[in-house]
């Protein structure tokens, strides 16, 4: 099967590149000929584990192509699967002017039945509008049909997460486009589950939500816990022993963030209250959320009273380990707050520096450092942000010899309390004493 894969953001170079994985021959088509260029050359824009791999491996068996013809890639494939943008404004709302480019140009393309598949996040009845904006810039009467393919990747496990799904959803409104589908995903007939459109386009808001709502709780109950002398590790612990709750997404910190749970909170929200259902659980989700950063912002001050002057060593700015993605991410808030408040910041990630040097490029008052240990020296506080497995073996030992005041504030929980307070730190933690 000949497949288009349009937009070569993350969903689809990590779409693009597992299709061919299958067996598939795929082209991914995006209009930024730059990018394309340096895709070819072997050069993702963005870090994924994995990636480059299969990217280079398949690009050299010849499964895989890209190019900035997005018309004759239309022209050419059997399936195109839309995977370009759907920002935000700042009400929430998800920008489909993307969608509807794309539409046009499938439009304009269309020379022979084809499956147009939403593989972007995208509102529930989307795919209404792309069967409209088709039929009217249509040359013909050619026909084609819309499918939903909701993607589930994780940042920093995308690949693994592609090629060894947990679920397959599929909505489609006739049997030609469900055979279509189903064939893509032949390898996966276990895990595959067929719905109508707007069914489909609803999981993905649905399931994303869901997952921001049990850390919105458990943050919740953090909360709790400072004020007493529970510990929410263990309250999370007894939680998820429960085969109703589960252990995952229960972990205190300082929130969610990235490109997808805060994008869909908000967009089902927006859903909801345009279609007259109380999304009140959802608005609670997204405000405890963010005041993570508050609390924290708290803690730094309850340790250091004065910020202004003092040195803060920052370990971790991408919003999740494992990825250079900074969108949504706490690290950004938090720097932006101390900044504003004259505290002298030295930063360091393992992947993530490049991309909030574009946000906050080096000053007197920022740095960017090697690693975590230059990072901290003469620091009058460590803030652990990102929990990243290099950071949870570091030598505290060594850190705390090189830090002017030994404390450190983890917004992770990354640490033991009373194995950092042995090695003599002023320590800080969510939810635990």
């Amino acid at each position: 099967m000949k497949i288009a894969v349009i937009g070569t953001g993350y969903v689809g170079l990590a779409t693009a590149a597992g299709l061919a994985e299958f067996g598939h021959t795929v082209v991914g088509a995006d209009k930024d000929a730059a990018k394309i260029a340096d895709i070819c050359r072997g050069k993702t824009p963005i870090y994924e584990p994995g990636l480059d791999e299969i990217v280079t491996k398949n690009i050299s068996a010849g499964k895989l192509a890209f190019t900035a013809d997005v018309d004759k890639t239309i022209r050419d494939a059997d399936v195109i699967f839309v995977c370009v943008g759907t920002p935000q404004d700042e009400n929430g709302r998800a920008d489909m002017s993307q969608i509807e480019d794309v539409s046009r140009t499938i439009a304009r393309n269309l020379n022979g039945y084809k499956v147009v598949v939403e593989k972007s996040t995208v509102p529930v009845k989307t795919s209404d509008w792309i069967k409209r904006i088709i039929t009217l810039y249509r040359k013909d009467e050619t026909p084609f049909d819309v499918a939903s393919n909701p993607e589930f990747l994780r940042e920093g496990a995308a690949v693994s997460d592609f090629l060894n799904p947990d679920r397959i959803i599929i909505g489609v409104e006739s049997e030609k486009a469900r055979e279509m589908m189903v064939r893509i995903y032949a390898g996966f007939s276990d895990r595959i589950m067929v719905t109508n459109i707007d069914t489909a386009e609803l999981i993905k808001h649905a399931s994303n939500s869901f997952l921001a709502m049990k850390i919105s709780y458990i943050n919740m109950i953090a909360d709790l816990c400072d004020k007493t002398h529970a510990d929410v590790e263990q309250v999370a612990l007894g939680m998820g022993l429960d085969p109703r709750i589960g252990r995952q997404f229960l972990k205190a910190g300082l929130g969610y963030g990235g490109s997808c749970f805060p994008k869909d909170v908000k967009a089902l929200m927006n859903i909801g209250g345009d279609l007259g259902v109380n999304m009140g659980l959802l608005h609670e989700t997204d405000k405890i959320n963010r005041e993570r950063i508050g609390r924290f912002l708290e803690k730094i001050r309850k340790a250091l009273w004065i910020l202004k002057g003092k040195k803060i060593a920052v370990l971790g700015l991408a919003f999740k380990p494992q990825t250079d993605d900074i969108r949504e991410a706490s690290s950004a808030v938090i720097i932006g707050h101390l900044v504003r408040e004259g505290a002298l910041l030295r930063l360091y990630d393992p992947k993530a520096m490049d991309n909030m040097k574009a946000v906050f490029p080096e000053s007197p008052g920022i740095a960017y450092c090697e690693d975590a240990c230059q990072a901290a020296e003469d620091a009058n506080a460590l803030l652990v942000v990102t929990e990243w497995e290099e950071f949870r073996s570091l030598d505290l030992a060594r850190v705390k010899k090189n830090m002017a005041n030994p404390i450190l504030i983890d917004g992770r929980n990354l640490y033991d309390p009373a194995a950092v307070r042995a090695q003599g730190f002023e320590y800080y933690s969510i939810g635990r004493k």
